[in-house]
């Protein structure tokens, strides 16, 4: 297999519905977007990083730290639609989608994904990790996913799911970490498909690959993100830093 070109992208946006600026929050000695930006670089496992965003203030926090970053032009549904965007007219053949509040993003779950690319059959994978409780799954806002044994996504949802119709068996749940990474021509058809009933229904954009008959690779990894999503996460955040 030839060498494939490796990227990562970092969608930005600026204004944050639940938690405005947040990406532009201090952490220690530098904003939340800064920290992401060298943790993805700094994994050693990239061609190029960019940060994509519609905020001249992030564009330009990137750019000062020596960074690199690219504005976008339109307005998106989302984040995989401005990464594609971005990427329509790049030299690349694998991008790998960091969410820009994810500071403490490490190596291993970075390796692990960039691993799922090394079969030509996989167009698109995603992380997961066993969630530590069921109490934890049963929360709406964390996203479940079921595999078959080849590590191949059946479904996604805010449900809890598999429901355990037989109390006896311990079958995990797994929590989806939204790390993605896609072939540029999977990531560029993604962006022509109208969202599907499953996608408008759960709210949850992955499904409109497997709606499309796209697989979605899975690698599990035990990374607990820490994303930033409200004021008391950057708290927690923080908190972290110090320690």
């Amino acid at each position: 297999m030839m060498k494939q070109k490796i990227i990562a992208v970092i969608p930005a946006r600026y204004a944050a519905t639940r938690f405005p600026a947040k990406l532009m929050q201090m952490l220690g000695n530098r904003p939340v977007i800064a920290h992401t930006y060298a943790a993805v670089a700094g994994s050693g496992l990239f061609d190029d990083v960019f940060v994509v965003t519609d905020s001249a203030i992030i564009f330009d926090e990137i750019v000062s730290r020596g960074g690199k970053a690219i504005m976008s032009v339109a307005e998106h549904e989302s984040g995989t639609d401005r990464i594609a965007e971005a990427v329509k007219d790049m030299n690349a053949d694998v991008i790998v989608n960091v969410q820009g509040d994810e500071p403490f993003m490490e190596k291993d779950p970075l390796e692990k994904i960039v691993a799922l690319f090394h079969s030509d059959t996989v167009q698109v994978g995603s992380l997961m990790r066993k969630f530590a409780s069921e109490a934890d799954a049963q929360n709406p806002n964390a996203v479940k996913v079921v595999t078959n044994k080849n590590g191949k996504a059946l479904y996604f949802s805010r449900s809890m799911i598999p429901y355990k119709r037989d109390q006896q068996i311990q079958a995990p749940y797994y929590l989806h970490i939204g790390v993605y990474a896609f072939r540029k021509e999977a990531l560029l058809n993604f962006t022509g498909w109208p969202p599907s009933l499953l996608e408008q229904t759960e709210k949850l954009e992955q499904l409109r690959f497997l709606d499309n008959s796209v697989d979605i690779y899975m690698a599990e990894t035990n990374y607990e993100t820490v994303a930033i999503d409200t004021p008391e996460d950057l708290e927690r955040a923080i908190a972290l830093l110090n320690r």
